[in-house]
């Protein structure tokens, strides 16, 4: 197969053109190519005038080694189609458990079925279905269900999100994610874009269907119930203490535990902590939700060619380093979305962003947040971090007196002065909001980051500071608090053999690709386990 990269193709292009293109290229007569699959798509659209795609794009024809050989381009490479190479297990004496069912815990369980290890997954939260019930439920003014919300239950706090499937990271098992939401139901055009999303609506499909797949292959999926203690003997773990639906306490014997809980299981950290299992706190981000209107972001992003059909809604990541050390930067962000209430304890008010797959709403928002780091907590040792989250959290739900989210006008924030109403862009978080002030439930050196931050941001995409723009508080479950150490070859605790901790809330990933790969890569130790104590 021969890849050619940096191909510049029209918005409007075709099969032909493509065909056609790659043809003229290679020097070969188009009638020769037998096959012609996009690898990637991206935007150009630097020159607002000539909005265009950059294609990578895969070709398989006759003699390839040699039209490599003789062109002699660093564009055109003969490669070789990834492939995932399973790996064959040899039967445990007690079936593997995976703590969590996010999208670490999904792919570790489909990972360990597919070698035929019949894994047992405890998940605290409802099935998918359920839990968006739920959800919608909270978001219509209900109370908060503290074990099945936007950040537990069946999909992890990826199934409320965008379904953003863009990585940072460079494993080629991400391909294997991809191909296998895929199969389960996702849009096929994840495996091109490069920026690939499932939305909202199309992603517990997705899920559920993986589920099915883990059972069919004879895994077992226990909803509702929690992982409160860990069993051990001699430095190896012997199994997991498990609270059920009707509140009674199994002990499940296994040798072997991938631990995934998301990166907002506090109780499962206290836990940890207690059991002696290494933790150390970690940096991560804090801030709010900003919402523009997503007109406004396609015209700023694409000129003249906004609204073309092909384009979709505009989106962009925005970043910028301040004098006083502290890095601001956008995160998360949803084109034609809204921001949702995402809180997972009670009393406490926490944002996030979602989009549905068609991207079609009226607004576009993004989390603005500032890193902090465990020197800025206040508080010593390894939850240091979560108690932080929880304290602006709380400060945020004290300010509007419920689950409602305090919200102020850009102009209002930059001037330092309380919201008394809301301007031109309407929120769009449920259950509601209060113009407030968010310099009572955010740190004051957040605050005055995030103020130099908007006029600097304002500045690489024009009307990012407009008065009417809305910040909603407290976006501030951007990443794990915390890190449970792990050995770098094997995956496991250091103090605990057979213990695996696993994904985004292990502080070993940081969205959904990364945490599945990670789930991956803890099921391939698993199964080297079972083939070395045969």
């Amino acid at each position: 197969m021969i890849r050619l990269t940096g191909v510049s193709a029209p918005l409007s292009y075709d099969e032909a053109w493509l065909r056609k293109t790659v043809a003229k290229k290679l020097h070969i007569s188009e009638k020769t190519v037998e096959k012609l699959e996009v690898f990637r798509r991206s935007v150009d659209a630097r020159k607002k005038d000539r909005v265009h795609f950059t294609l990578t794009v895969d070709v398989t024809v006759a003699g390839e080694t040699a039209i490599v050989s003789r062109l002699r381009d660093p564009q055109i490479q003969k490669v070789q189609p990834y492939r995932y190479e399973s790996l064959r297990a040899c039967p445990l004496p007690q079936r593997p458990v995976v703590v969590g069912l996010g999208p670490g815990g999904l792919f570790a369980a489909l990972i360990l079925a597919q070698a035929g290890l019949r894994p047992l997954v405890i998940e605290r939260g409802d099935p998918v279905e359920e839990r968006s019930r739920r959800v919608q439920v909270f978001w219509q003014g209900s109370a908060l269900d503290p074990d099945s919300n936007v950040q537990f239950g069946e999909g992890g706090a990826g199934a409320f999100s965008d379904g953003k499937l863009n990585t940072g990271t460079k494993d080629p098992r991400a391909r294997k994610v991809l191909e296998e939401l895929v199969q389960a139901g996702a849009p096929a055009d994840i495996l091109w874009q490069a920026k690939p999303h499932v939305g909202t609506d199309r992603l517990p499909d997705a899920v559920r269907q993986i589920r099915e797949t883990i059972r069919h292959l004879g895994g077992e999926v226990w909803f509702r119930s929690t992982c409160v203690g860990l069993q051990y003997k001699n430095g190896r773990i012997t199994g997991v203490r498990v609270r059920r639906a009707n509140g009674s306490c199994d002990i499940v014997e296994t040798g072997h535990v991938i631990l995934a809980p998301g990166h907002s299981a506090r109780d499962v950290f206290t836990m940890l902590e207690k059991e002696g299992i290494p933790m150390q706190p970690k940096a991560f981000s804090i801030g709010a939700r900003i919402e523009h209107r997503q007109a406004w972001l396609d015209r700023t992003q694409y000129g003249s060619a906004a609204g073309h059909p092909a384009l979709g809604a505009a989106d962009y990541h925005l970043a910028v380093h301040l004098p006083n050390g502290r890095g601001v930067y956008s995160f998360c962000m949803c084109p034609g979305g809204s921001v949702v209430a995402a809180a997972s304890e009670e009393n406490g008010v926490v944002t996030n962003g979602m989009s549905e797959y068609a991207r079609d709403g009226e607004n576009c928002n993004a989390a603005l947040l500032v890193g902090v780091e465990p020197a800025d907590f206040g508080v010593e040792g390894p939850l240091g971090g979560v108690a932080f989250q929880r304290k602006w959290e709380q400060a945020a739900f004290a300010l509007t007196g419920s689950y409602q989210a305090p919200v102020q006008r850009v102009e209002d924030f930059l001037r330092g002065q309380a919201s008394k109403t809301v301007g031109t862009i309407a929120p769009t978080y449920r259950p509601g909001v209060v113009p407030a002030d968010l310099q009572r439930c955010l740190p004051a050196f957040v605050v005055e980051s995030m103020q130099e931050g908007i006029r600097r941001l304002d500045r690489k995409l024009p009307g990012f500071a407009c008065p009417d723009a809305l910040l909603t508080g407290v976006e501030t479950r951007s990443s794990s608090p915390v890190r449970i150490l792990r050995e770098t070859d094997t995956l496991q605790s250091p103090v605990l053999q057979g213990l695996y901790p696993c994904g985004e809330g292990a502080g070993y990933a940081g969205g959904i690709v990364s945490a599945a790969v990670d789930g991956i890569r803890c099921a391939e130790q698993v199964i080297l386990s079972s083939q070395k104590e045969k």
